[in-house]
């Protein structure tokens, strides 16, 4: 999510406001806290249904598709209520549940360092195949301490090792929501027992849901160097724009740097976005030889807001790097704060910068967040529009059409992520290389190297505040 507080989320984007009361997050362009239109202060489902809709009417970016008027009584939920109100800006693309009732605590929580529960995964499934498989494990998280890892299937799921059953069973009589069932309740002491297929062989392991806190670039695999026959390339991979994601992104720009690599694989495949400012400071680092006068992005409310529009020109940090070519690895996961960072640098790079493997999400908008803190409610509301220093955006269809030169690549969960053999990673070497590709079909949002269906991170349908920050998590 993009959120402007500086800060971005998955699949959002917040941005900061002057009245900001701290925290907030989001992906695809969104900013900080707000205090917004009260009706009421109680927590009884009407009241906090009628400050849901005096919030839309005040904030949201397309207020030309709200009702007038819409009876709260037959929506049980705040989320109901609210997946009402913006039905017709769903209907057009333009808000495709971006605006959303989450926690304020889980959400800050997450933001400030990765917190939340679980086994420590994402996960991946094919419902044309009924597969599933792990594509990433977090450090110190239980999944991965328990030895799961990039490049597993999950072959079956029970609460005990008595009581496994097939995944391609449960996809089969529940769809790909059955598989989100089967791993349980998002709470640390959840057990589950996996049988696994992958490189370790086929094994059952049993695993608990434990709180961790996420670390955005990869210890094992984030930030290094790979030599690709005697080319020095610089391979980052983050896995959401975060706050404690800062000091280390400034870690491994400065090793870059020091290095005096100028070709440059960022891999935000599975970055569904954060906060603005963390994606504002990666534009920045990457951005040495960028005039202080060049504009990176720009934010833009609705006439009576605009007053808080932004301009962010680029801003050289004492790690700052000057790439003389990029490939960005993406996928239809990739969102919101990861596209800014994208888009930013269409203008300047022009045919020295690629998209490669498949289309990105498509989330020029971004939120801003609306607490209601005796409720523990905070409505990340789509207020602003976000676009590049030659006021390129409007890609809710995915970056593809708008990237001069795209690569098609396949998501290769047989090698792991930054190894110069797995598919996206190689083509992106390729790109640099100067060798030729096969372009990204326009609406394209994911590939794979595996046969069967496209698999795709699994999403619940209402996810928590980290699984809207890093699509596909368990």
């Amino acid at each position: 999510m993009m959120t402007r507080w500086r800060q971005l989320v998955a699949l959002t984007l917040c941005i900061a406001l002057p009245a900001c009361g701290g925290g907030g997050g989001g992906d695809s362009a969104t900013g900080g806290t707000a205090t917004g239109s009260q009706t009421g202060q109680g927590c009884s489902l009407v009241e906090r249904q009628n400050w849901a809709f005096a919030t839309l009417r005040e904030w949201y970016l397309f207020p030309e598709t709200l009702p007038a008027a819409l009876d709260p009584a037959p929506y049980a939920t705040v989320s109901d209520y609210i997946d009402a109100l913006t039905a017709t800006a769903r209907g057009e693309r333009r808000d495709r549940f971006f605006t959303y009732l989450t926690s304020i605590a889980q959400e800050n929580a997450f933001d400030a360092t990765g917190a939340s529960a679980g086994f420590g995964f994402r996960l991946s499934t094919d419902a044309v195949a009924a597969r599933a498989y792990v594509v990433e494990a977090f450090e110190g998280a239980a999944a991965l301490n328990a030895g799961i890892d990039r490049g597993d299937e999950i072959l079956a799921i029970g609460a005990d090792a008595n009581s496994l059953r097939n995944v391609s069973d449960i996809i089969a009589a529940e769809g790909t929501t059955g598989v989100t069932n089967a791993f349980g309740p998002t709470t640390a002491g959840t057990t589950r027992a996996l049988k696994l297929s992958g490189p370790a062989g086929v094994r059952t392991v049993t695993v608990t849901k434990t709180d961790y806190s996420l670390t955005p670039v990869s210890p094992r695999y984030g930030a290094t160097i790979i030599d690709d026959g005697g080319r020095p390339v610089a391979y980052l991979n983050l896995r959401t724009f975060i706050t404690s994601a800062e000091p280390q992104l400034r870690a491994a720009f400065d090793s870059f740097r020091a290095a005096g690599v100028t070709d440059f694989i960022v891999d935000l495949r599975y970055n569904g976005g954060g906060l603005i400012s963390t994606a504002e400071l990666m534009t920045d680092l990457l951005g040495r030889d960028r005039f202080a006068s060049q504009v990176a992005d720009t934010t833009t409310y609705r006439p009576e807001k605009a007053s808080l529009n932004t301009v962010h020109r680029f801003t050289a940090q004492p790690q700052s790097v000057a790439p003389a070519r990029i490939a960005f690895i993406a996928t239809g996961a990739t969102a919101s704060a990861s596209e800014l960072v994208i888009n930013a640098f269409v203008p300047y790079l022009g045919a020295n910068l690629a998209l490669v493997g498949a289309n990105s999400y498509g989330k020029p908008v971004g939120q801003v967040a609306i607490d209601r803190a005796a409720c523990d409610d905070r409505l990340r509301v789509i207020a602003f529009a976000v676009r590049n220093g030659a006021g390129m955006g409007d890609y809710f269809d995915g970056l593809a059409a708008t990237v001069g030169t795209t690569c098609g690549a396949g998501d290769d969960f047989t090698h792991p992520l930054g190894d110069a053999r797995e598919a996206s990673v190689r083509q992106a070497l390729d790109f640099i290389e100067g060798k030729s590709c096969a372009p990204i079909a326009t609406g394209q949002t994911n590939q794979s190297a595996r046969a069967g269906g496209t698999p795709e991170l699994l999403a619940p349908a209402r996810p928590t505040a980290a699984q809207r920050e890093v699509p596909g998590l368990f």
